[in-house]
């Protein structure tokens, strides 16, 4: 019998074909990861890691529009003009920016300013001018600092949001606020040790449930006033700089606070992924925070007074110590973001 010889290469005999590189994905691993329980596991997860912040910005962010030292009056044009920016803001920064765009400039797998500041050095073709090498240095520390900028006003911020809800629940909590956001602060830096993995596994169902509180309170607030629906239409934005001038641009900046902790979706992309993310984003997330954002509105068209805490006196006065609970574990979940970012 002939005997066939083995194939050669490099001028060696190879006794086997070679084997599959290590980064090479199994049918099987590829199956389990498009599976819908998989996909719903890694979404979840990302309820509670990746949209802690950006989750829990109704406490405040439309209450800093028309309460304050720079607020401008709860008037129905108004109201309707900042409700269509937020709504605009949401889909523009988040929808169209981020998960449309961004969060396709991954390297490999991963994501955040450091990353994206990566691939603008490629191994092949390095920068040849070094002073464009520094420029992108800098640009990339200078997002970097950003970050940590975010991350320290938004546990004090977004904590001390949800703990002021005793206070409208009744006066008598009104000196205690501070000191139980001190606690729970401190209590989440104690807890976040325990790694990313299993703080999305613990807080992701508390997510969901934030989630789903922000939805039914904001159609109860939605049903109040429901001409505040017409605030879809981008015309009232438009009409509300025509109408304020300069304090409409200052108003401006409190109508970002509605995308706070956005970065997190390209940040912790090396977690759960690009797809769980976005799912979690166009069907649980968005949802819930333009409805929360349009039943505060209405309150605000109902009665202007209510301007001082539209998330709180929206709520039920049966429902509020519920919610307050509810609230101050987001904000926990809120805070941990950035610990999240820097695994």
């Amino acid at each position: 019998m002939k005997k066939v010889s083995a194939p050669v290469e490099n001028g060696r005999e190879n006794s086997a074909p070679p084997l599959p590189s290590s980064s090479a994905t199994p049918p099987q691993g590829k199956a389990k990861r498009s599976s819908p329980k998989y996909l719903f596991a890694l979404s979840l997860g990302a309820l509670g890691v990746v949209y802690g912040d950006i989750g829990t910005s109704p406490l405040y962010a439309l209450r800093e529009c028309f309460y304050g030292e720079h607020a401008i009056a709860a008037t129905h044009e108004n109201v309707l003009g900042v409700l269509s920016l937020i709504f605009w803001s949401l889909i523009a920064i988040i929808s169209v920016k981020y998960i449309s765009f961004v969060m396709r400039a991954d390297n490999k797998g991963e994501g955040g300013i450091l990353a994206l500041m990566s691939l603008a050095f490629p191994e092949a073709k390095g920068l040849t001018k070094r002073v464009s090498r520094r420029t992108l240095v800098a640009l990339g520390v200078f997002g970097a600092s950003l970050l940590y900028g975010d991350g320290m006003i938004t546990p004090s911020i977004t904590v001390l949001s949800a703990v002021e809800g005793l206070e409208v629940a009744t006066p008598v909590f009104q000196h205690y606020i501070v000191p139980v956001t001190i606690v729970v602060l401190i209590g989440l830096f104690a807890f976040q040790r325990i790694g990313t993995g299993k703080v999305g596994k613990i807080f992701g169902p508390v997510m969901l449930l934030w989630f789903f509180s922000l939805t039914i309170s904001g159609i109860r607030g939605i049903l109040m006033a429901p001409g505040v629906l017409l605030a879809f239409n981008p015309t009232h934005a438009v009409r509300f700089f025509a109408n304020n001038g300069v304090a409409g641009f200052v108003v401006l900046g409190a109508v970002f606070l509605v995308l706070t902790g956005g970065e997190a979706l390209y940040a912790d992309m090396g977690h759960f992924g690009r797809r769980p993310i976005a799912l979690a984003w166009f069907f649980m997330v968005l949802p819930a925070l333009l409805i929360n954002y349009l039943g505060q509105g209405a309150l605000l068209l109902s009665n202007p007074a209510f301007a001082s805490n539209p998330f709180y006196n929206m709520i039920p006065s049966w429902a509020i110590y519920p919610m307050v609970g509810v609230a101050t574990a987001a904000g926990v979940i809120a805070s941990q973001a950035l610990l999240s970012v820097s695994h």
